[in-house]
């Protein structure tokens, strides 16, 4: 990374945000423009007229372009039948009615081009939404997609997509959905800012995850920052500084000195097992959610992995994947990580995590995180949830596969899902397709009523996998996406650490296992704590597995026990943190 490049001739601009992803990086800005990006509204002068209609065939043009380029890598890639989506965004192009009515606008009104195919075209899109044939309403989605990429050559962004980026770039944007985050090119990107967010969003377990710096939170950067813009990215100290000075430069090339050579000490101890100095070992499993991941769990020499999220194979696609698209993605992940194992979470869809293209299973609510999500969903659909639990059983037969259901609130959602496991079970008997009969069945413990129960729970499971990030926002009351409370998400705040205790205590009581899964168990200033209080697995992103194995290699379980008994006894969340903080300081020297 050259710090000594120097940036064009602008004011240097300091901006404070929260730190979400440990990193320095130093690049040229790209500024992502999402799908509700506000369109620029001007009356155009007379005499400009026929050039503005003139910009609207040549961004008509380059979205041909775009769209035919994008059909024929699909069609070279994954085969012709998969390419045909593009047929339909093609003919929305065509479209006379959509192209001829923003032209009438534009003449009787003399707004802006984008004001004018905008406002028509989302006029369209309404429309199809509503109408009660499936063909017609996918329709709008085809639309929606296809304005969208004109808006953005309207805009002069026509590269507009966090899959093809142009060059290394620093990716600023208001928030970054599920679905592009699962998208970024990961290549090019080398850090992420957004204006909204918190330190647990999935585009933030995404840049952790590729050892990405992210800052999060910085309020109307979208607006301030422009494509081309050089700045510096501290995702440590959540500092995104815009046209950094020479002597700026110099200085954060310093600090990237001291950072690079401790990370250097961080993955030899990763070359080492994961044991206290007091003798006691510790179990350190990845969190992933596609197949090209296994690479970094075994080069981060992960134990296995404690989370595969699934619904990222929903996600990036306009139908619900088969049984058998399934079952091929897990075999892939079971065959390479046996014979460790692979917890595979069943569908959590909804929340932040919306299917687009199938408005129907997830129809518009006021608190989509208290609603309809997860196995509330997947109890619903059961053909649905079937076809993922078929495909889940037949890939254990190909490894050390268990299985775990999110968003439990109870033993009785507990049994019901298992009952559904068992009939599915049943089938593949009746087909004589092999599985594992003594698959592990397990609970994520994310909210409140299901930790409080934990006693209950455990009668039914053989492990629990515990999702700080969805429990501490439950427990807190705290929309953990939300920036302007942001600051009120609190990890080691007491209802925290005493849940934590209780769900561990009653686990154990009846021979159940804890791990966490969530983003503190990648956080080596809360590791110690976690595994004072018992938990017996952490699972993280693969690219933190080195800073928690240092970690654990530099203390003692009988001190992080101690640790953990006097934040027990802590009324503030803040002398929590310190306590933790402190106790990780005292054990790994940067310097």
């Amino acid at each position: 990374m050259n710090f000594l490049k120097p940036p064009p001739e602008k004011i240097e601009v300091t901006v404070q945000g929260i730190a979400a992803s440990q990193g320095i990086a130093y690049g040229q800005i790209f500024v992502y423009i999402q799908s509700d990006v506000e369109v620029p509204s001007y009356q155009v002068e007379p005499e400009r007229r026929l050039e503005e209609v003139s910009r609207f065939d040549r961004a008509l043009v380059s979205t041909r372009q775009q769209i035919a380029k994008i059909q024929g890598e699909v069609e070279k890639n994954l085969g012709a039948q998969e390419a045909l989506i593009f047929d339909a965004h093609l003919m929305a192009l065509e479209d006379p009615a959509l192209i001829g009515e923003t032209i009438r606008v534009f003449e009787s009104t003399g707004q802006n081009i984008e004001t004018c195919f905008n406002q028509v075209s989302q006029r369209y899109v309404q429309a199809f939404a509503k109408f009660e044939d499936e063909y017609l309403r996918e329709r709008a989605s085809d639309i929606r997609d296809v304005a969208q990429r004109v808006l953005q050559n309207l805009l002069g962004q026509a590269e507009n997509s966090l899959s093809r980026l142009a060059d290394k770039r620093i990716v600023v944007a208001n928030d970054v959905s599920p679905s592009d985050s699962a998208s970024i090119d990961r290549s090019a990107a080398i850090a992420l800012v957004t204006d909204s967010g918190s330190k647990t969003s999935h585009a933030v377990i995404v840049a952790r995850s590729m050892k990405m710096p992210a800052v999060v939170g910085v309020r109307n950067l979208t607006k301030r920052a422009h494509n081309g813009d050089w700045a510096i990215v501290d995702g440590y100290d959540g500092v995104v500084i815009l046209n950094p000075s020479e002597s700026t430069l110099f200085r954060y090339g310093k600090i990237q000195e001291k950072k690079k050579s401790f990370e250097a000490r961080l993955m030899e101890a990763n070359r080492e097992l994961a044991v206290t100095l007091d003798g006691v070992a510790v179990s350190l499993m990845a969190n992933i959610e596609k197949v090209e991941e296994v690479a970094q769990v075994k080069a981060y020499a992960a134990e296995g992995v404690g989370l595969y999220r699934t619904e990222y194979l929903f996600l990036n696609s306009a139908r619900i994947p088969t049984e058998q698209e399934q079952f091929l993605a897990y075999r892939a992940v079971a065959q390479a990580i046996a014979p460790q194992p692979v917890v595979i979470r069943t569908l959590d869809l909804g929340g932040d995590k919306p299917m687009e293209g199938n408005p129907d299973l997830f129809p518009k609510e006021n608190n989509p995180f208290m609603g309809f999500r997860a196995i509330r969903f997947c109890l619903e659909n059961l053909e649905i949830f079937k076809d993922q639990l078929r495909a889940i059983l037949r890939a254990s037969a190909c490894g050390n596969v268990r299985i775990m259901y999110p968003m439990i609130s109870g033993s009785e959602e507990m049994v019901r899902a298992n009952a559904v496991l068992t009939e599915c079970m049943a089938e593949l008997k009746s087909r004589d397709i092999a599985f594992d009969d003594k698959l592990q069945v397990g609970a994520m413990i994310e909210i409140p009523s299901a930790a409080m129960t934990a006693d209950i729970l455990a009668k039914e499971c053989a492990f629990f996998s515990v999702g700080t990030n969805d429990l501490i926002q439950y427990l807190l009351a705290i929309d953990r996406v939300n920036e302007r409370i942001a600051h009120l998400y609190e990890p080691t705040h007491p209802a925290v650490v005493r849940t934590l205790k209780y769900i561990v205590d009653e686990a154990h009581k009846r021979g159940v296992t804890v791990s966490v899964c969530g983003e503190m168990a990648g956080d080596p200033v809360f590791a110690p704590l976690l595994l004072g209080l018992g938990v017996d697995a952490l699972s993280m992103s693969p690219a933190w597995l080195p800073s928690v194995k240092y970690m654990v290699r530099a203390m003692t379980m009988a001190d992080a026990r101690a640790l953990a008994a006097e934040a027990l006894t802590l009324a503030s969340p803040k002398e929590i943190y310190a306590r933790c903080d402190a106790f990780y300081r005292a054990r790994v020297k940067v310097e």
